[in-house]
């Protein structure tokens, strides 16, 4: 299996896709993580599974990719996107949520802060894989 390291990405001279994961399951994260490593072009730049925690390393963490759960041990994705809309100087990511929340309220909510894309947590692990594998190779998106 091929893992596409930073410094591999590096040495070819491509710039990586970095992503910032927001998400309060250890066994979750975990999964993405490992998962969504193995794209060619995409890479980690951090997570948080809080909300306060995810502020203040969005805030020291470059990336391109925001991807949330709506649902957080403390706080929630919304209240995250809120917060970060409300900065002097706008967040310049994709923004995706990743939930098991998938009303269309929620949806409503979300494209409202910007978020690009929504996909449920319970059945959509494959088109999230998809999206980041088209934007890591820098195709546009759907």
């Amino acid at each position: 299996m091929d893992h596409t390291t930073t410094s591999d990405i590096a040495k070819s001279g491509a710039t990586p896709l970095r992503i910032f994961l927001v998400e309060d399951s250890v066994a979750v994260r975990d999964l993405m993580i490992d998962t969504l490593s193995e794209i060619p072009g995409v890479v980690f730049a951090g997570f948080a599974e809080e909300e306060a925690d995810a502020l203040k390393k969005i805030d020291a963490e470059p990336f391109d990719v925001l991807i949330l759960d709506i649902e957080l041990k403390q706080g929630n994705g919304m209240s995250l996107l809120r917060t970060l809309a409300a900065l002097p100087k706008p967040l310049n990511s994709t923004k995706i949520i990743f939930s098991n929340n998938v009303s269309n309220a929620f949806r409503r909510a979300g494209e409202k802060y910007g978020v690009r894309f929504f996909f449920d947590k319970s059945s959509e692990f494959t088109k999230l894989r998809d999206l980041l594998a088209a934007l890591g190779t820098g195709l546009p998106d759907h």
